[in-house]
């Protein structure tokens, strides 16, 4: 007889449709603000981690708000009136070339971050490290898309190539628009946790801190293609610049 794998539910996809289920019944009405993550996790038994990664995802899907230093909130235009907060991939057309330059462009400027980086530039980029990890205990979503951002500008300085640091440095604000975007696909399609975001780039840290450039060309440009994946399997683009 064919073995037939059973999956198990995971324990933030178990949170999500327990929340989920209390903003439907109306138990939690919009813009009533939720217990906090500790709080949370002792009601339901899990761990911090769990709640996290439960409430990115009804984040990504328009059910909640997180505001900064100000708690999490049920969203005052639910998904079932409000029917754009529901897909994720509104923007994802917009995201596509700006991904395409970035996944050219941070591959190079990570494989010569590693070979040219100075002990300055490994402070620094060891500091936004430590930032993304404080955002993350705290559950500070605001916090933690400022260092995305910076961790990938510092990587293009530590290149030591003024061209390619200034070429970073003009998609800052293009970054800025679309970083919380990336984020909130990659966590509506994939359900990657906040910590596995930062294990990447601690792993990226370390492959600069030891010089080897292949494996830090390799592993951001692995980073990057995660959101490109997400925006073919939402049917915006095949992946050539055509829309499907």
């Amino acid at each position: 007889m064919q073995s037939i794998k059973v999956e198990t539910e995971k324990g933030h996809e178990i949170v999500k449709r327990m929340i989920l289920s209390q903003i439907e019944d109306g138990t939690l009405q919009p813009g009533q603000r939720l217990p906090s993550v500790v709080d949370l996790a002792a009601a339901y038994g899990v761990g911090r981690s769990t709640i996290r990664e439960a409430l990115s995802a009804l984040k990504a899907t328009g059910w909640i708000d997180v505001k900064h230093g100000g708690g999490t909130f049920v969203s005052k235009l639910l998904p079932t009136v409000h029917s754009d907060a529901k897909d994720p991939f509104a923007d994802a057309d917009d995201l596509k070339e700006l991904l395409e330059v970035r996944i050219y462009l941070e591959s190079g400027a990570a494989a010569s971050a590693a070979k040219r980086r100075t002990e300055q530039d490994l402070a620094a980029l060891k500091q936004i490290v430590t930032v993304m990890e404080l955002a993350l205990e705290q559950d500070d979503t605001a916090r933690s898309e400022k260092a995305d951002i910076d961790f990938h500008l510092a990587i293009a300085s530590s290149s030591h190539n003024q061209l390619l640091n200034e070429l970073m440095q003009s998609l800052t604000s293009k970054l800025t628009e679309t970083i919380g975007k990336s984020r909130q696909l990659w966590f509506f399609e994939d359900k990657s946790s906040a910590s596995q975001l930062l294990k990447e780039h601690q792993s990226i840290y370390e492959a600069i801190a030891t010089q080897d450039a292949e494996r830090a060309g390799q592993l951001i440009s692995a980073h990057l293609h995660k959101v490109d994946m997400v925006l073919k399997r939402g049917g915006r683009y095949d992946g050539t610049g055509q829309a499907e």
